[in-house]
């Protein structure tokens, strides 16, 4: 179980990807400096306790289009290597000193984790309380399929999502823009065998949900 603790972070998750986002391919801002807000999440568990596994929705109100991302970030102690390209940025924890933040969808830790979670074998965690499941996250699992697989490599960033292929045409699609959906929950495409939705607060204070990501037994057309 992952220990939250409610400590300072310098600089702060928000300001790190406030300089990162840009960046990304999947970023709508025009002003390429985002305002953002925390806007949701959850945490993932490593089993071996040594990398803290976090999915943060964080919204930009700096252009007319206010948009919501998921980031799924991995925390480390130390660097990761050969995922130079993956780094967001280095924070000083206040009680876990040095943390290496990194692009989650290029950590191993963090694909195999949201696998599992799929599968119904690992909980969604609160985002700010240790040892509290998010009931707000909802998964979706045909049963079929293998119950490990390497998502690992290739790892491609889309306008909308970030895709990552594993044997046998095999698919995990991690949501980074997300859309709200309106008059239930989110469907699935028929080539799909699993998925995870969630919800996330607007920047006029309502509630939003949406698909976060999706399993697919065949690339996606």
């Amino acid at each position: 179980m992952a220990v939250i603790h409610h400590t300072d972070l310098k600089p702060t998750k928000l300001e790190l990807l406030a300089n990162w986002l840009p960046s990304r391919p999947w970023y709508r801002g025009e002003t390429g400096v985002p305002e953002l807000a925390k806007a949701g999440g959850f945490r993932l568990d490593d089993p071996q306790g040594e990398v803290g596994i976090e999915f943060i929705v964080v919204t930009d109100t700096s252009g007319p289009d206010q948009t919501a991302y998921l980031v799924p970030l991995t925390y480390r102690g130390a660097p990761l290597e050969g995922a130079e390209n993956a780094l967001v940025g280095t924070m000083e924890h206040g009680v876990l000193g040095p943390r290496w933040a990194y692009d989650g969808c290029h950590d191993p830790v963090l694909p195999t984790q949201l696998l599992a979670l799929i599968e119904g074998r690992a909980l969604a965690q609160d985002q700010n309380i240790s040892d509290r499941p998010d009931r707000e996250i909802i998964c979706h699992h045909t049963g079929e399929g293998p119950n490990s697989m390497d998502f690992t490599t290739p790892v491609v960033d889309n306008r909308e999502s970030t895709e990552l292929s594993a044997p046998l045409g095999r698919t995990l699609r991690v949501q980074r823009v997300l859309r709200p959906v309106q008059g239930g929950p989110p469907l699935l495409a028929p080539e799909a065998t699993g998925g995870v939705t969630g919800s996330w607060i607007m920047p006029d204070g309502s509630r939003a949900r949406g698909l976060f990501a999706v399993l697919h037994t065949s690339s996606p057309t």
